[in-house]
Parts: C-alpha cells; structure tokens; sequence
C-alpha cells in the first residue's frame, strides 16, 4: 500500500493537491477517479468542451489539457527521480504550454483518447516501481521532491481542476 508522504517530500505549495487525495488505496483511487473523471468528460457535447466561463479563461477541453501535461511532465520526474537522476528536472510555464498545445483545435474524442493511454501508462509506471523507489528523492523546479509525493500530485492536481470545473463550470455540463 502507498503510504501518504511525509511534508518533508515535497514544498508546502503541493500541500493543496496532495491534501485533495483522499485516504484509503492509493491505486484504487485513482483508478476510481480516471473513471469518474472520464465520464464527466465523455457526457460532454463538443461545444460544451470548448465552453469558457470567462474571457481568456481556459476551455473544459483546455482544463483536461492542461492536467494532462502536467500528468506528463510529474511522471517523466517520477521516472527520472525513481531511476536516481541526480541532475535539476526543470519546471514548465503552464499558461504557454496550455497556449501552444491547441486542445480547443482537437476533438473531445481525440483528447480523451489521449486521457485514457496517459492515465494508463501513469498507472503502469506507479505500479511496477519497487518499493524502495516511492521515498527517493529528486530536484525538480530547484526543489527537493520525491516519487511518492510526485504519485499523489498527479491525483490530487487532477482533483483540484474537477473542483474547479464544477465550481465555475457548471453551466456548461
């Protein structure tokens, strides 16, 4: 079972997402929430995916873009760290790389595609790493982090934009 990290893992300001992970088999959960959240999207009509709720806000479709590169780019530090890279993994502009990606140009049906093989190659990496891995610790944006607190960043980051969708998202689904 993977334990919850210790605050000592990671900065404070990851506290929020992985605060939103809820207790109980971490494997389990998450699977449970790739369900859930999987299901939301798909019962969402293609105009809705491109539904902002403000100006220069970002779409549904951008939201889920948005947690899928960040998804990407925790699981590539997961690996590197896991693997005992020593060298600073860098940090990413979240705004540029959701300006440049263009989710509003591809389908919903492409993007949950790539939802699905994503979460499934997450899951397959967190799941056959050896258990002395989930405490090794890396650099990643110039701070100390490890494995297991980089597993539950990927949950809870997902958590926190459902809650925002479903805050401020609401008339769209």
């Amino acid at each position: 079972m993977l334990l919850r990290p210790t605050e000592q893992e990671y900065e404070p300001a990851f506290a929020r997402y992985i605060s939103l992970v809820p207790e109980g088999n971490f494997f389990e959960l998450l699977q449970a929430q790739t369900q859930q959240n999987r299901d939301f999207f798909e019962g969402l009509s293609e105009e809705a995916g491109n539904y902002r709720y403000a100006p220069g806000k970002w779409s549904l479709k951008e939201v889920l873009g948005h947690v899928m590169d960040g998804e990407r780019i925790f699981s590539y530090r997961t690996l590197c760290i896991a693997r005992g890279e020593q060298q600073p993994l860098p940090g990413f502009d979240e705004n540029e790389y959701a300006r440049i990606a263009g989710y509003d140009q591809i389908p919903l049906q492409k993007v949950l595609q790539q939802y699905d093989a994503l979460r499934s190659s997450t899951r397959l990496l967190l799941e056959q790493l050896p258990d002395s891995a989930w405490t090794t610790k890396g650099t990643s944006n110039q701070k100390p982090i490890s494995v297991r607190a980089l597993a539950y960043i990927i949950a809870g980051h997902e958590r926190h934009h459902m809650g925002v969708i479903a805050e401020r998202y609401g008339q769209a689904t």
